[in-house]
């Protein structure tokens, strides 16, 4: 049996850029999604903690250390410069351990990582 299940969180990025003209997905930096292991064009779940709202969507790989966040397409109706994101990345697991736990990149007001860690905070 498989269930999905978190494998990988950013936890509080802040928006950077929204480009409606852009083809979709979410533009995030190398270094971030190398931190938590997120693949370019896998899958996201994106939850806005300014105004509750969430989208999915998926990824796209930013200029490594340039804290970049960059919400594309339609989406980028549902953010503003400067709000706060948890992307948050799942995996099809077949009968999981019990001691499954994510990988989790918590951010600090400069997109940088303030503190990476494999389990719940």
């Amino acid at each position: 049996m498989f269930i999905s299940m978190l494998h990988a969180k950013i936890h509080h990025a802040r928006v950077t850029r929204a480009d409606l003209n852009y083809v979709g997905s979410i533009t995030i930096d190398r270094e971030i999604m190398d931190a938590v292991g997120i693949h370019e064009f896998e899958r996201v779940l994106v939850a806005d903690l300014e105004n509750g709202n969430r989208f999915e969507t998926y990824t796209m790989v930013g200029e490594a250390g340039s804290g970049l966040i960059q919400v594309n397409g339609a989406a980028a109706h549902l953010v503003k410069i400067g709000d706060r994101l948890i992307v948050m990345a799942f995996a099809q697991v077949e009968n999981p351990d019990p001691t499954w736990q994510p990988t989790i990149a918590i951010m600090n007001e400069r997109n940088e990582l303030a503190k990476v860690m494999t389990g719940a905070f």
